[in-house]
């Protein structure tokens, strides 16, 4: 048996919420704080792991962003890797403190985008002992320009941006479009057909906690951020369970190929989409990082 507490804790002034799925245990348990794609809350993929790692005796952590979802902070929705990167700090001396947990034994699950605002959180001394990325997003701006039709696309999508913070510093007023679209051009997320119905289906990802919006300023922090210069950064051993139907696979060897610490593949087959609530591909990568924790952790 398994049991949940939602959680309050302060990250730079800012009330953040949380969900704690804690163990049948009567000793206080290592913690793994899970995590999601960029723009997403708590109750999308990080919903279908935690539980998961909770049955299988870890404090398992989810947590809603400053901005987005059930936390606070201003502006809303605003995809930030530097204020994130905040938020897993916080996120950390929270666990430390709860009496459920052994605050010396606190892992990272970072899915997709998570996974590179993980390896600055690194870079910047979080005091984490272990780490298994699932199907991570990790890009350069060589990546970033395959990804988004070229280097003058990406020039266009900065423009925006700029415009865009024009705006807020002048107004105050945030400009957003959608997060993910198959009819709508301007999304963040952009693609004909159902390869982002994930994004787009009640029953799947587009909860009603999520916000579904890309707040167009927040492109520069985006496109610019590099997350392949953080590798040598994360300092823990490391797993990155992947495919090579994923996003970024190349991004993922690049940053295991930058790695100081010890660290190991797990390939598995599946779209970037399945990694996030297909049971056969969710249930295979947390058996991965169960394992991976089991022996860094325990």
């Amino acid at each position: 048996m398994t049991r949940t507490e939602r959680v309050r804790f302060e990250s730079e002034g800012r009330t953040l919420v949380g969900m704690l799925h804690l163990p049948d245990a009567t000793a206080p348990a290592p913690a793994v704080i899970v995590t999601g794609s960029w723009t997403t809350v708590k109750e999308q993929m990080p919903a279908n792991y935690a539980p998961r790692l909770a049955q299988r005796g870890f404090a398992a952590f989810t947590f809603d962003f400053s901005g987005f979802g059930e936390s606070e902070g201003e502006p809303r929705e605003v995809e930030s890797a530097r204020a994130k990167a905040a938020d897993f700090s916080a996120a950390v001396r929270f666990l430390s403190a709860w009496p459920h947990v052994d605050g010396t034994r606190v892992g990272v699950l970072p899915i997709c985008a998570s996974a590179g605002y993980l390896a600055l959180a690194a870079g910047a001394g979080l005091p984490i002992r272990s780490v298994a990325m699932v199907a991570p997003w990790l890009h350069d701006r060589a990546i970033v320009e395959a990804m988004y039709g070229g280097a003058a696309a990406v020039e266009e999508r900065l423009e925006l941006a700029r415009r865009a913070q024009d705006a807020f510093d002048r107004t105050g007023v945030v400009e957003y479009v959608k997060a993910a679209s198959n009819t709508d051009a301007t999304a963040a997320m952009y693609w004909e057909g159902d390869a982002l119905d994930y994004y787009l289906n009640p029953a799947r990802g587009a909860v009603p906690e999520w916000g579904g919006r890309f707040a167009l300023m927040a492109w520069k922090e985006w496109l610019e951020f590099d997350a392949l210069t953080l590798a040598s950064s994360l300092d823990v051993p490391t797993r990155i369970v992947t495919g090579e139907g994923t996003a970024t696979p190349g991004g993922a060897k690049a940053f295991g190929a930058r790695m100081r610490a010890p660290h190991d593949f797990i390939w598995l087959d599946g779209n970037q989409f399945d990694f996030y609530d297909d049971a056969r591909t969710v249930s295979a990568a947390t058996q991965a990082a169960v394992e991976h924790f089991r022996s860094t952790l325990c």
